[in-house]
C-alpha cells in the first residue's frame, strides 16, 4: 500500500517472455501510463518548449531537479508562488530528484559527509549544505507529486569499498528522508545503489525495502558503464524489488537502453538524450539517428519522418539543416520536439506490444534498428 494519499500504483500485466510490465501510476496531479519516459525539466523548463508543447509530444510525467531550483529561484520563491505546477504552467504530475545526481556531475564542488553533501554553487559560489532532510524540505516546497531520497552516486568503474560506502550511505539517507517527510499527498521513492556490484545492489535493495517507500529507483548506471553491464545490473536489481510498486531507472538514456530496461522490468525513465542531441541536430528515428548538419540533407524535401506528427515532421529535413546551420533558435526547438515525441511513440508502441504478448519478438527488431545511424 501507498503510504502518501492520491498516489498509487496497479500493475496490470507482465509480459510471458521478460520482465516487461504494463501499469497504472495514479497521482494527485493525474493519470499516467507505463511504461513511461519523463522529460528532464531540470530548471522548470523543458528547454525550448511550452507546457502545451510538451503535452503535444504525449508526455504525461516530467522531472524537475531540486539542486537546480534550490539555487535559482529558490524553492522558497517557488512555494511562495504557488508551487512548481503553477510556477512552470504544468497540470500533470511531477517528480523531482533529489540532488543526488550533482554529487555525480558536479563532483569539483561536492564535499560529501556522513552529515550531507555540501556544494559550492555553479552561479555564485555560495554554499548549498544538502542533508537528507533539507533536500526533504525542497522537495515539500517544491510541491511536486513524486520526491526522491537524497542518494550518494558515485562514478563508474569504482573501487567496490566506495561502492559499498556509497551504497550504505545511501540507505542511511534514505532513512532520514523517509523521517523527515511531512506532505502526506507527496509520494517518496527510495534509490537502489551498489554500483556493478549484483551483491551490493540486493543488500540495497532489501534494506530498503523493508521501509514504506511508495516505489523504488534503480541509480548509479549510465555513470560509465558499457551497456551489457547496465542491463545485467537492471535484471538482477528488480529480482529484488517489489512487484506491487513502481521501479524507476534514473537517467537512461538511448532509445535501445529504454526497451532493454522495461525487458528488465523497469516502469519509468528520464534522461535528457532526447533534449540535449535536439539541440546539437541528432534526431532519433525508428531507424537509428539522423545529424542534422550533413550535407546530404541540403536538397532533401522529406520530412524526418512522414508518420510523425511532431512540430519538425511538418518541415523538409533540409529546411532543419538549414535552421541549424545559420544558428537560428528554431532549429533546436523543432529537433527537440520531434525527439520527445520519439521517446513518447516508442513508449506507447512498448506498451501496445505488451499488451499484445508481443513485446520481445519486437524487442529483437529493434535491437537490430535503433542502434544504427540512419545517415
Amino acid at each position: 500500500m501507498s503510504m502518501a494519499s492520491g498516489f498509487g500504483f496497479e500493475l496490470l500485466q507482465i509480459d510471458a517472455q521478460t520482465a516487461a510490465r504494463l501499469g497504472r501510476l495514479t497521482t494527485p496531479h493525474g493519470t499516467v501510463e507505463t511504461p513511461v519516459f519523463m522529460p528532464v525539466g531540470t530548471q522548470a523548463t523543458v528547454k525550448g518548449l511550452t507546457g502545451d508543447q510538451i503535452r503535444s509530444t504525449g508526455a504525461s510525467l516530467i522531472l524537475g531537479n531540486t539542486y537546480h531550483l534550490a539555487l535559482r529561484p529558490g524553492s522558497e520563491r517557488i512555494e511562495g508562488l504557488g508551487g512548481l505546477h503553477q510556477f512552470m504552467g504544468w497540470d500533470g504530475p511531477i517528480l523531482t530528484d533529489s540532488g543526488g545526481f550533482q554529487i555525480f556531475s558536479l563532483a569539483e564542488r561536492a564535499k560529501i559527509t556522513e552529515h550531507s553533501a555540501q556544494f559550492r554553487s555553479h552561479i555564485d559560489g555560495s554554499l548549498l549544505d544538502l542533508t537528507p532532510e533539507e533536500s526533504t524540505r525542497i522537495q515539500e516546497r517544491l510541491g511536486s507529486d513524486i520526491a526522491m531520497v537524497l542518494d550518494h552516486v558515485v562514478a563508474l568503474p569504482c573501487e567496490r569499498p566506495l561502492v559499498e560506502e556509497a551504497m550504505q550511505r545511501s540507505t542511511r539517507w534514505a532513512a532520514r528522508c523517509l523521517a523527515a517527510a511531512t506532505r502526506t499527498e507527496q509520494a517518496q521513492f527510495a534509490i537502489v545503489q551498489g554500483g556493478l556490484d549484483l551483491e551490493l545492489r540486493q543488500a540495497s535493495a532489501e534494506a530498503l525495502t523493508a521501509l514504506p517507500f511508495d516505489g523504488f529507483a534503480v541509480g548509479g548506471l549510465s555513470v560509465g558503464e558499457p551497456p551489457s553491464e547496465m542491463v545485467r545490473i537492471i535484471h538482477g536489481t528488480t529480482l529484488h524489488l517489489p512487484s506491487n510498486k513502481p521501479r524507476y531507472l534514473m537517467g537512461v538514456g538511448r532509445p535501445i537502453d529504454l526497451l532493454e530496461g522495461i525487458a528488465g522490468g523497469i516502469d519509468m525513465f528520464d534522461c535528457v538524450m532526447p533534449t540535449r542531441n535536439g539541440r546539437n541536430a541528432l534526431g532519433f528515428t525508428w531507424n537509428g539517428t539522423l545529424r542534422l548538419r550533413n550535407a546530404r540533407h541540403a536538397d532533401d524535401r522529406r520530412p524526418i519522418d512522414q508518420a510523425c506528427p511532431c512540430l519538425a515532421c511538418r518541415h523538409s529535413r533540409a529546411y532543419l539543416r538549414h535552421l541549424f546551420m545559420a544558428k537560428e533558435m528554431l532549429g533546436p526547438i523543432l529537433l527537440t520536439h520531434h525527439n520527445l515525441t520519439f521517446y513518447q511513440q516508442l513508449m506507447a508502441e512498448a506498451q501496445r506490444q505488451i499488451a499484445a504478448g508481443t513485446f520481445s519478438k519486437w524487442l529483437q527488431l529493434q535491437r537490430l534498428t535503433l542502434g544504427e545511424a540512419a545517415d
